[in-house]
C-alpha cells in the first residue's frame, strides 16, 4: 500500500491510499493522518473484495 501525505496549508495533514481513490484520512500530526487512512484501507479493501467475488 503507497500512502501519499502532504501538509496543508491551515497545519492539517492529510494522508491519501493511491491504490484506493477516495480513501484519505485527515490529522493533526502526520502520523495521526496515517493511523486513520491504514483503519480505512482495511475494510475498503474487503469490501471490494466482495464486490469482485476476489475472497
Amino acid at each position: 500500500m503507497y500512502i501519499e501525505i502532504e501538509s496543508e496549508d491551515d497545519g492539517r495533514w492529510i494522508a491519501e491510499v493511491k491504490d484506493l481513490p477516495g480513501v484519505m484520512g485527515y490529522g493533526q500530526s502526520r502520523e495521526e493522518a496515517v493511523s486513520k487512512v491504514e483503519a480505512l484501507d482495511l475494510p475498503v479493501k474487503q469490501e471490494d473484495d466482495c464486490i469482485y467475488g476476489d475472497f
